[in-house]
C-alpha cells in the first residue's frame, strides 16, 4: 500500500526490477488485476511493471460520504508518477488514459516518459459508454454466489471463450453482510465521477493538443466507445501519435487480445529507448 495525497491507502503492485517503468492505470470499475498477464509479460522481457487500484476500487480506499472527483484521481496518478525511478510510460485504458491525457498536456515537465492509451480518445462514442454504465448499475443488489456473477459477466462479454473462475472473481467482489457478493468499487462513484465525465471533454481536447511525448493508441477492431470519428480527430491533435486497430478487440482490449496488446506496448517501448534491452518483443509483430 501506498498513501494518497489526502492520506488514503492505494493497493500498489510492482513486477520486475529492470528499466524503463511502466505505470499501468486501469479503466473505471476495474481494478489493478486487470494488467496481471500484461504486467507479468512485461517484467518477463525486462520493464519494471508497477499497478494500482485506483481510489474507490479495488483493495484501495474509499471517500467517507463518497465525494469523488476526477482532480482527486489525477492527482493520485501524478503522485505515483512521480514516486518511479524515473519518468514511466503510463499504460492507461479508459479513464486511466484519459487521467494521463490531461496530465501529460498541463504540466511541464510532463510526469511521463510516453503514454500508450487504450481504447480512449478525449471525445469517446456515448452509446459504447452508456453500455457500460448500465451493466455497471444493473445489479444493485449483487448475486447469490459467484457462478451466477460469472454468468452475469459472460453475457457481457461474450466474446470471452472462458468463463471466469472464482479465484479470478474473488478480488471483483466483496461480501455483505447480506452474504450477497457486490461490485468491488464503491457504487457513490456513480455519481461522482460519471456526472464530471462529459464536462471534462474541452479540457482533454486542450490537454491532447499540448501533448509532447510519444503516444501510442490502440484501439479495439470491434470498440463502441472508441470509432474512426475519435480516432481521426484524436491524431489532428496529436499528429505525432501511433495507432494500431487491434483485430477482434472490444473495449476491453487487454482482456480480449492480451498478446496482441503486449506485444504492441513491447515495440513501441522498445522503440522510443533505442540502442536498450527494453522491452525487446518476444515474438514477431503482427500487423492488422
Amino acid at each position: 500500500m501506498v498513501t494518497s495525497h489526502d492520506g488514503l491507502p492505494l493497493a500498489v503492485d510492482v513486477r520486475g526490477e529492470g528499466a524503463p517503468t511502466l505505470l499501468f492505470a486501469h479503466g473505471f470499475g476495474q481494478t489493478r488485476g486487470a494488467w496481471n498477464g500484461a504486467a507479468d509479460a512485461l517484467a518477463t522481457l525486462g520493464c519494471r511493471c508497477v499497478s494500482f487500484d485506483s481510489r474507490g476500487h479495488g483493495q484501495s480506499g474509499r471517500l467517507p460520504g463518497g465525494d469523488y472527483h476526477m482532480d482527486q484521481f489525477a492527482g493520485d496518478l501524478l503522485a505515483l508518477a512521480q514516486a518511479q525511478p524515473q519518468a514511466p510510460v503510463l499504460v492507461g485504458a479508459s479513464m486511466g488514459g484519459l487521467l494521463g491525457l490531461v496530465l501529460a498536456g498541463e504540466i511541464r515537465p510532463a510526469p511521463f516518459r510516453a503514454l500508450v492509451l487504450v481504447d480512449i480518445t478525449p471525445r469517446w462514442e456515448a452509446a459504447g459508454v452508456e453500455r457500460i454504465l448500465a451493466f455497471m448499475q444493473a445489479h444493485p443488489d449483487g448475486f447469490a454466489d459467484y457462478a451466477e456473477a460469472a454468468e452475469r459477466i459472460a453475457a457481457y462479454l461474450p466474446q470471452r471463450r472462458e468463463r471466469k473462475r472464482e479465484d479470478q472473481l474473488r478480488p471483483l467482489l466483496r461480501e455483505g453482510a447480506d452474504g450477497r457478493l457486490r461490485w468491488h468499487w464503491d457504487p457513490a462513484l456513480l455519481e461522482g465521477v460519471v456526472r464530471e465525465s462529459e464536462r471534462y471533454q474541452p479540457r482533454l481536447l486542450a490537454a491532447a493538443a499540448r501533448v509532447d511525448v510519444p503516444v501510442l493508441l490502440l484501439s479495439g477492431e470491434r470498440s463502441d466507445v472508441v470509432s474512426r470519428d475519435t480516432v481521426g480527430e484524436f491524431l489532428k491533435l496529436v499528429p505525432h501519435a501511433r495507432h494500431v486497430e487491434v483485430a477482434g478487440a472490444t473495449h476491453m482490449l487487454a482482456g480480449d487480445a492480451n498478446d496482441a496488446f503486449t506485444r504492441q506496448i513491447a515495440t513501441f517501448v522498445h522503440d522510443i529507448f533505442p540502442g536498450g534491452a527494453a522491452c525487446r518483443p518476444a515474438i514477431p509483430q503482427e500487423v492488422h
